[in-house]
């Protein structure tokens, strides 16, 4: 929790909105006299996120799937709307709490319960998120200027590392200038996408990817939704330093939502219109035939766009990291997440696209149930008590009935599965209702949660009079 002095009392260390110093703190409590900032700054850090080639490419597989240019576009928007508010109300749970996302997840889990979704959340998220877009910046960098793969992602790499080293405040300024940049970039492709596509794409029951009945329709709105079930882990991550007040608390949810719901539903219809006028299979290469001459603008649209998702990557993965116990700082952690991610992205260049829609598959499957213990835990289990912050730090509360509603909730998703790695028995019999795994998690560990939250942890350890005395609750603020 917040590191505490002799006297008793939260330890300053003098961070508020520096931008030059080295975030000082990791998985730690954020005390009151930190907090700082606006909730508008929850804006830009999810909108110059999703300012991302990747949401292009969900887009573009409208065309794989068989889909109309309506269908494609009303299952952005959907997916769009259902992701972004999941997102605002677990923000508004980090200024609520003043701690990451994962440290929330304590509570319900326990200590050791919490373990196995880290490390998943940790490899998939923080690191495959950050690999997949060293791929894409890569590939345009090299499109570019012809460098080599290898040495485009050392220098991508390394300047990600840079800025998740500064942390929180260096993140958040990153991300509020960036935005116009890369609003003027992905404009101007817009324009030209648009200027020189036509909106042809109708259905095709012929196309590769073609689910019968509302089974393309509900895979396409389920990636866009897993896009942001991707985010969740780390929502509260960037949202932990704002003035716990109601006030804030409920701007902050509506900035969130309202930032990743923006670049959501813009860059995926522009892909979607991008599937409808192309004879490539490719979204770079068809990105280039549309673009023309003006293709170097797009090029620096997917460049740029690597430095505000990947600084949220690494940032979350190190947190991940530290949340699992692991002996390292904040900073080390980083380093980590960066040599891993560069590792992986020389694997992964080859097939990327087939490669990211399994990554996304496996990524919602574990982490919608994770996600739904965490909100019922702070809206129904109690969570949203600041005097219960220290039971998230606590090492003796070992396992929690939140660890088998995730679990069981995992494990109810296995028959729907529709991915290249394993389709279950359900998806395989009914592939006209699409991919319902992520929902079907979610409503599991739900209902397990209602069954089983007032019931005792399943393992904690007594502690010492000792440490009864040591344990130190944390106040101030009004319920948010």
């Amino acid at each position: 929790m917040s590191r505490i002095d002799k006297a008793g009392a939260e330890t300053d260390l003098g961070y508020r909105d520096s931008i030059t110093k080295i975030e000082p703190y990791g998985v730690d409590h954020i005390p009151d006299v930190e907090k700082h900032g606006k909730p508008s700054s929850q804006f830009y850090v999810w909108f110059a996120a999703g300012l991302s080639f990747p949401i292009m490419i969900l887009g573009f597989s409208a065309a794989y799937l068989g889909l109309s240019l309506t269908a494609g576009i009303i299952a952005v928007i959907v997916g769009a709307v259902v992701g972004s508010i999941l997102m605002g109300v677990l923000s508004r749970m980090g200024v609520r709490l003043g701690v990451p996302q994962q440290i929330q997840a304590r509570g319900p889990m326990g200590h050791v319960g919490n373990l196995p979704p880290v490390a998943y959340i940790n490899v998939f998220a923080g690191i495959g998120w950050s690999a997949l877009n060293i791929v894409v910046a890569s590939r345009a960098l090299n499109l570019m200027i012809g460098i080599p793969f290898w040495l485009a992602a050392v220098i991508l790499a390394a300047i990600m590392l840079v800025i998740a080293l500064y942390g929180y405040n260096m993140i958040h300024f990153v991300q509020k200038w960036m935005s116009p940049v890369l609003v003027v970039l992905f404009a101007w492709t817009t324009v030209i996408c648009l200027i020189n596509g036509s909106s042809t794409l109708q259905t095709n029951t012929k196309a590769a990817g073609y689910v019968g009945g509302a089974g393309s329709w509900i895979i396409l709105g389920g990636w866009f939704l897993a896009f942001l079930i991707a985010w969740t882990p780390f929502a509260s991550d960037y949202s932990r330093y704002l003035p716990d007040n109601r006030k804030t608390s409920v701007r902050a949810g509506w900035f969130t939502g309202l930032g990743n719901f923006v670049t959501m539903v813009w860059l995926g219809i522009v892909g979607v219109f991008l599937a409808g006028t192309s004879t490539s299979s490719d979204p770079i290469v068809a990105l280039k035939g549309l673009m023309g001459p003006w293709f170097v603008v797009a090029l620096l649209a997917l460049l740029f766009s690597l430095f505000t998702q990947n600084s949220l990557n690494v940032y979350g993965g190190a947190i991940s990291v530290q949340t699992l116990g692991l002996p390292f700082n904040r900073k080390q952690a980083v380093v980590i997440i960066c040599v891993l991610a560069y590792a992986v992205s020389l694997w992964a260049q080859a097939g990327v696209y087939d490669k990211f829609e399994t990554f996304l598959n496996l990524t919602s499957y574990f982490i919608t149930p994770y996600v739904a213990v965490i909100i019922m835990d702070y809206f129904i289990g109690g969570r949203r008590d600041k005097q219960r912050i220290p039971e998230l730090y606590d090492k003796r509360r070992i396992l929690g009935w939140g660890f088998v509603s995730w679990l069981v909730g995992v494990l109810a998703t296995v028959p729907f599965w529709q991915s290249t790695l394993y389709t279950g028995p359900f998806a395989a019999h009914f592939p006209s209702f699409g991919d319902l795994s992520m929902y079907v998690g979610f409503v599991v560990a739900l209902l397990v949660f209602l069954a089983t939250y007032r019931l005792k942890p399943l393992w904690t350890l007594r502690r010492t009079a000792t440490e009864e005395r040591a344990v130190r609750p944390v106040v101030g603020g009004d319920l948010g």
